[in-house]
């Protein structure tokens, strides 16, 4: 069954420009127009992925985004923040906030629709990039999108993990934060090394224990000792 996408804009030209493209893709589509709405079917079905406006009438993006994250059923839905708001500050919240990809309006519908396809591309994992993954007490399952510590299932952000992935599959090696952008986002992304810091610090946390085989090298980058 094809990906469903859900459009939060209160834009209506916006919402139904979205909406036709993704549909040309071959895209199921769901539109709100506000968050009460959205929030509402969060209630029936889980979206396999969100395109959210920062600046809605009943709510801020950044404030959804950061319960999405929050909660379990919804934690590894990949986000895409489409929003007027472009100063740098902002696509650093955005991202720090936990989504997994920002676009600034005006935008060109085409490369939406690709940014949709490489962020699903990304959380389903490339095609080979099935194997398990041990590292001491860490597992990381890409087939899955899993990962855990001895017995104890960590929950990531899609983000999280695919950096975690990143560095797990080249232990010992050391990835400055450029090839870390490079590997989970691209160098088009509007991504700096504030970003990358933020993930890490997150990543440590809630892998606990496991956390201290993330290893800061300095002037470089990070790397994973187990």
């Amino acid at each position: 069954m094809p990906a469903l996408i859900t459009v939060v804009d209160d834009e209506p030209d916006i919402l139904e420009l979205v909406a036709l493209h993704l549909r040309k893709a071959g895209f199921r589509v769901e539109e709100h127009r506000d968050a009460t709405g959205f929030y509402r079917a969060l209630g029936r079905k889980v979206p396999d992925l969100v395109i959210l406006d920062l600046m809605l009438p009943d709510g801020d993006g950044m404030d959804i985004c950061r319960y999405l994250r929050r909660e379990g059923r919804f934690a590894k839905v990949p986000i895409i923040m489409l929003t007027a708001r472009a100063e740098e500050t902002d696509r650093v919240l955005g991202l720090e906030s936990g989504a997994d990809d920002y676009v600034v309006k005006p935008f060109s519908p085409r490369e939406l629709v690709s940014r949709v396809r490489a962020v699903l591309r990304r959380v389903r994992g490339e095609p080979g990039a099935s194997k398990s993954l041990q590292i001491g007490d860490l597992t990381v399952d890409p087939e899955r999108f899993t990962v855990a510590v001895r017995d104890r299932r960590v929950e990531l952000t899609a983000t999280e993990f695919r950096i975690l992935e990143l560095l797990c599959r080249n232990p010992g090696r050391v990835f400055s934060r450029d090839q870390l952008i490079e590997g989970v986002w691209g160098y088009d992304k509007p991504v700096i090394d504030r970003t990358i810091d933020t993930h890490i610090r997150n990543l440590r946390d809630k892998l606990g224990s496991a956390g201290d085989g993330i290893r800061t090298v300095r002037g470089v980058g990070y790397k994973y000792s187990g």
